[in-house]
């Protein structure tokens, strides 16, 4: 037993550090994802081109965005910015209209515009579905009325959405400008 001199001992040998102290250099640091959505930012404001290219992009984005095809809303978008002229990454990043938070929201505004524009006189209960086999019994006249207020909704959300971008980039491009000057 005469291994460890004293009690301070056996922890020190057999426990490892469970305390590190921070360097002074990373105590100030801003966490990585804060600095990473600052750099998505600044990328966003820097974006070459003319305004109308970059916000064609983004009015390209929208619009995919608006359709429910999850996992292909960003290749559409970036596939018809390309079609049209338009600023790639803005138009992924307009497929964003589009998130969890909103999915439930915009589809059902969407679903609700198709019923009107097909003069749909069905009743159609949200709350009687409670499986996909319930949702299957609306079958084709579901996925019409949604797609359709999808088409129409993602060509009125899009063109705003161009207009207000197009507004947007000539004022930051404004303001940038003014800064460099300065």
């Amino acid at each position: 037993m005469s291994m460890f001199k004293n009690i301070s001992q056996i922890s020190q040998q057999l426990l490892p550090k469970l305390t590190t102290k921070k360097s002074l250099s990373n105590r100030h640091k801003p966490p990585k994802l804060h600095r990473y959505g600052r750099y998505l930012y600044w990328r966003f404001i820097r974006m070459r081109g003319t305004p109308e290219y970059i916000a064609r992009g983004l009015a390209m984005g929208v619009f995919a965005g608006l359709f429910p095809i999850f996992g292909l809303q960003t290749i559409v978008g970036v596939a018809l910015a390309t079609l049209f002229r338009g600023h790639k990454i803005a138009a992924a990043a307009g497929t964003w209209v589009s998130n969890p938070l909103t999915y439930v929201p915009i589809y059902a505004i969407n679903f609700q515009v198709g019923r009107l524009l097909l003069n749909s006189q069905e009743d159609f209960i949200p709350e009687s579905i409670i499986s996909f086999q319930e949702l299957m019994k609306y079958g084709s006249q579901f996925v019409v009325a949604l797609f359709l207020g999808c088409l129409v909704m993602g060509i009125i959300c899009g063109t705003v959405s161009y207009f207000l971008g197009l507004k947007l980039i000539y004022l930051w491009h404004g303001q940038r400008l003014k800064k460099m000057s300065n």
